[in-house]
């Protein structure tokens, strides 16, 4: 399931650097930090993301009970390391049927979670209104966590942004009702701290919103 690096903010094919240009080029989009190609999930793919990162690779620890880790990316390249990361789980929704979250973590202007929020990036910009009360709560990396609601959304997902670690943190949850799930006030780890845990994580099939937000 290789492919090609892609550009975090449209999916779209992106040059490499060469002999005029140091960066990676999307033609929409200018320079990007490619998304690498995604692989199956599994342990293994999970540990390549961790080691090369500059960022959180945030996962729900322990899992909702049901839940599997089906995926995960990341953009950035060799040389500067991974720019933004994307883990997503899946399992039972709170009001039945299947839901699936993304949790994106990355440096400003990357543009991937915009991407799976659906909205203009590269980011929230006037979708996120601080000005308000948080709407849900996370604890990521032992620390409380407010996220607001993303307005202007498509209706499909239910999305939620804030800071974590100085860096943004979306978490986009589809169908939209499975959204309840972020009013638990979910646990999040950074899978760069798992350690040996990391061998634990339950893995399922890829989950093709990975790859087709």
């Amino acid at each position: 399931m290789r492919g090609e690096p892609s550009c975090p903010r449209c999916g779209g094919r992106v040059r490499a650097p060469g002999l005029f240009n140091d960066s990676w080029q999307c033609a929409a989009h200018g320079t990007v930090h490619p998304v690498q190609p995604v692989v199956p999930p599994g342990v293994e793919a999970l540990g390549v993301v961790v080691r090369r990162t500059q960022v959180p690779v945030w996962m729900p620890w322990p899992l909702p009970v049901g839940w599997l880790f089906t995926g995960v990316a990341s953009a950035g390249d060799d040389r500067s390391g991974g720019r933004a990361t994307a883990v997503v789980c899946s399992g039972p929704g709170p009001l039945g049927g299947m839901g699936e979250l993304i949790l994106v973590a990355e440096e400003l202007g990357v543009g991937l979670g915009a991407r799976y929020a659906g909205i203009e990036g590269p980011d929230p910009g006037l979708c996120l209104n601080v000005e308000k009360p948080p709407d849900a709560k996370v604890l990521a990396g032992g620390r409380p966590t407010p996220l607001w609601h993303v307005s202007d959304t498509p209706a499909d997902r239910a999305v939620f942004a804030g800071e974590a670690c100085g860096l943004w943190l979306w978490a986009v949850v589809w169908p939209e009702q499975s959204g309840l799930l972020m009013y638990d006030e979910l646990v999040l780890a950074d899978l760069r701290d798992a350690g040996a845990e990391l061998e634990l994580v339950p893995c399922g099939a890829l989950s093709p919103r990975l790859l087709r937000p």
